[in-house]
């Protein structure tokens, strides 16, 4: 059994805390799916702090997602070296925490959105949905309306959105047929329905394209554990994915709704079922409407009754809101710099969040704690916030830093993911289906005959296309006794007005009667 790992007590080794770092510092595994936090300026240790972690929550048999940014984390596929620069530090610090040094690599698997440094990791815009897609494409709220009409006529209509250009077809169908949408569901304005394009053909520059289509990513397959138990590390590519930051916080949300929603509920278990480590946080939080972070704040507080540790990662707890921030229950605080009076207030927030220690000020602490040490809480027993203490990390056992690409490729080559996701599929789906409709009624159209009268020829080469005839209504001709009695009626009534009876008016037009009779006669 791994020395960070004690199957006794059910936790796993963090660092070394107290006087001279020499008291271990412990995460309790049936406490880790209250989530946590690590935080800390750039250069302090938060990403060491992380690999660390994910290797702890592997050797104890719990599958592990998270996000590459600097491509740093791709040394866990491999075992740390004496021949390392940093081996003599790490020795020196495993020694005074009393953790042996255990150099070894992990069971790793490699994600891509662009298939190009792991498997190709796919959704479709059915399984994303309107409210997470208007967020990734920045719409307003009308064009946001106009995005669930589409989703909710294509879910009726059996239309499936499983790529970009399915949902690009949808919206054009929408667009012809606005009127119609509008008197069920709403307005549609050919406005919004452009704007929505226009932003969907950035995302396809951007790349967007490549994260939507078949094979999906299935849960499962981020759920697993090697052949001596340990839960396999998966690794997400996200060096290309920052330069798209609403692209790569979008799809870690989906990921961790899609986890929400599928995972069945099983209370506090023994450890987590799968732990997400979420770096640069605070993308998912930047100008992010209200309803999105409602969104998050919900996942975050329920999810863990489905057995998912979700760990928040950023430079600074402030840039998590109160709310979520609220559901963190471990947390690791690198330092934190206090240059301005708006750092400084962040830094009070910080040290607020703590449960004090006697021994030190937690503020001062988190000023001056070094590179790869913290200010740390992890729940107790009782669930319990911890005191803070000043904590040394742990050195991690796999490689600290990038592989080279032969070893990925070798990895890649070796993964039975591969055979699943690296070839893409194209079902038959709304922009197939839509297609055909459109040729089968053009077809149609072809085929009615029309008849002669209807139709009229232009002279060949003119570029006009045939129309209707127009033929002007022809007069109706009227008859003299007709006539005769209109000029009676209208006399009649003229006269009668002046004579105010109705009885005069009914004997004026019997004598006048009478005298045309005798003029025919």
């Amino acid at each position: 059994m791994s020395s960070v790992l004690d199957p006794d007590t059910g936790t796993i080794f963090v660092g070394g805390a107290g006087q001279d770092h020499a008291t271990p510092e412990t995460l309790l595994l049936k406490y880790a799916n209250r989530h946590g936090l690590i935080a800390g300026a750039t250069g302090t240790g938060k990403t060491v702090t992380l690999q660390t972690l994910a290797e702890s929550l592997s050797l104890a048999g719990v599958p592990v997602f998270l996000s590459d940014i600097k491509g740093d984390l791709a040394g866990l596929a491999c075992a740390g070296r004496q021949d390392f620069k940093l081996h003599d530090a790490f020795a020196k610090r495993a020694e005074q925490i009393g953790c042996p040094l255990d150099y070894q690599s992990f069971p790793v698997t490699f994600w891509d959105v662009w298939g190009e440094l792991g498997h190709p990791v796919r959704t479709t815009p059915a399984e994303m949905g309107p409210l997470l897609l208007s967020r990734l494409l920045d719409l307003t709220p009308a064009q946001e309306g106009v995005m669930n009409i589409a989703f909710r006529v294509a879910d009726e209509d059996g239309l499936p959105l499983l790529d970009l250009k399915d949902l690009q077809a949808m919206l054009i169908w929408v667009g012809q047929n606005a009127q119609e949408l509008s008197l069920r569901y709403g307005n549609v304005s050919p406005a919004s329905v452009g704007a929505i394009q226009r932003a969907l053909l950035v995302l396809e520059n951007e790349g967007g394209d490549h994260l939507f289509g078949e094979p999906a990513l299935e849960l499962a397959d981020l759920m697993r554990q090697d052949a001596e138990g340990r839960g396999v590390i998966n690794i997400l590519a996200a060096e290309r994915l920052m330069n798209a930051p609403k692209l790569y916080a979008t799809f870690l949300l989906w990921l961790l709704s899609e986890l929400f929603e599928q995972l069945p509920e099983v209370g506090d278990p023994d450890r987590p079922r799968i732990a997400f480590f979420f770096d640069e946080a605070h993308l998912l939080f930047d100008d992010a409407p209200k309803a999105l972070i409602d969104k998050v704040e919900r996942v975050a507080r329920l999810i863990r009754s489905k057995g998912v540790s979700v760990w928040f990662v950023s430079q600074n707890p402030a840039d998590i809101p109160e709310n979520v921030l609220g559901q963190l229950g471990n947390r690791v605080q690198h330092a934190l710099r206090s240059f301005t009076a708006k750092d400084q207030k962040a830094l009070r927030m910080a040290a607020e969040n703590y449960r004090p220690n006697p021994e030190f000020d937690i503020a001062d602490a988190i000023q001056q704690v070094g590179t790869g040490e913290a200010v740390t809480s992890f729940l107790g027993p009782k669930g319990t916030p911890g005191i803070a203490q000043r904590t040394l990390i742990r050195p991690p056992f796999s490689q600290l830093g990038p592989i080279d690409a032969t070893r990925r490729a070798e990895i890649l080559k070796a993964s039975p993911q591969g055979a699943k996701y690296d070839a893409m599929l194209d079902r038959d789906s709304a922009h197939e289906i839509l297609a055909r409709r459109t040729a089968d009624s053009a077809s149609q159209a072809q085929s009615t005959p029309r008849s002669d009268d209807d139709l009229f020829d232009m002279p060949s080469g003119d570029g006009h296309r045939q129309a209707r005839r127009y033929e002007a209504p022809k007069p109706e001709r009227k008859t003299a006794s007709r006539r005769s009695d209109s000029v009676i009626d209208t006399f009649g009534k003229s006269l009668a007005r002046q004579l105010g009876t109705r009885t005069g008016q009914a004997l004026v037009r019997g004598v006048l009667g009478s005298l045309l009779k005798g003029r025919k006669t």
